[in-house]
């Protein structure tokens, strides 16, 4: 099962959710993805380091001066100007190559091939209380995360229970981060802001089909517009996670939020409970 933990918006709660429902189901032996790999914090919150770490590839097109001939086939293919064909020069833009491979399956002279261009490295943390760490980091001035999301979720995809740590908003890594999911929670504050964020959220899990609920954190008994939109949508608030200044203070000094809020646990056994009867 892959649960995906996503928002619409930053500072909602999504590591913190992700990370203590990796806690709960700690005997199933669970992967946690950190997804959000522009600022990845998983292993910042659970206070580790990384075991072992890989370098991520992805091909971009090299030209060879020696066969071509500088017609401008490959920069007319590309649709997103990775290529710019000059005189004597084929410029290549790796910042805006999508790596699909047109240019050198197309080239009339064969003067193209793909090259590995590193965008990031994969850490890997076995935890000690049962349980895996996939930590995904892009390298800073890389303009496109969706392939680092892809190469850390396609890590241990035979994992019982798989956590995605998703990143905020709904941009192309955050589709990429929720696909194929069994299940997306979306976690959202009762304000403004996060009503705003949350429906543009529920309007992308909705697009891909994947079955929903919201969890509404640091609640104060007020549910804002939230209800309404679960009534509207039939989306269901699977849960309520109270404002607690203790639960704040302990997940800011890196300790376990179980022991700030033992009632916590009983939130989080109850929304595994529910997304086991949606998916049954």
């Amino acid at each position: 099962m892959q649960i995906a933990v996503a928002s619409g918006k930053g500072g909602t709660g999504k590591t913190l959710l992700a990370t203590t429902l990796m806690r709960v189901l700690s005997s199933y032996g669970p992967v946690l993805i950190d997804a959000d790999v522009e600022e990845p914090n998983a292993g910042l919150i659970l206070g580790i380091k990384p075991d072992t770490t890989h370098e991520v590839n992805r091909p971009v097109p090299a030209i060879d001066p020696d066969r071509c001939n500088y017609c401008g086939k490959c920069a007319e293919i590309c649709k997103f100007n990775a290529l710019i064909v000059m005189v004597n020069q084929v410029l290549v833009y790796n910042e805006l190559c999508h790596s699909c491979g047109a240019c050198a399956y197309l080239c009339p002279q064969n003067a193209i091939t793909e090259i590995g261009h590193p965008i990031g490295q994969i850490e890997q943390t076995n935890l000690a209380e049962n349980g895996i760490l996939i930590t995904g980091r892009l390298n800073i001035g890389e303009a496109q995360s969706p392939p680092m999301v892809k190469a850390a979720k396609s890590k241990f995809g035979a994992a019982k229970i798989r956590i995605i740590d998703c990143p905020p908003g709904t941009t192309c890594s955050m589709i990429e981060s929720i696909r194929n999911s069994d299940y997306c929670l979306l976690i959202t504050e009762p304000t403004p802001f996060g009503m705003h964020d949350l429906e543009l959220s529920l309007e992308a899990a909705t697009m891909l089909g994947i079955p929903t609920g919201l969890v509404i954190n640091r609640w104060q008994g007020d549910d804002y517009t939230i209800g309404e939109l679960s009534a509207r949508t039939g989306v269901p608030i699977l849960a309520r996670i109270p404002f607690s200044a203790k639960l704040a203070q302990s997940y800011m000094k890196g300790r376990d939020p179980l022991e700030a809020m033992p009632s916590l646990s009983f939130i989080l056994s109850d929304i595994i409970k529910q997304i086991r009867e949606a998916l049954s």
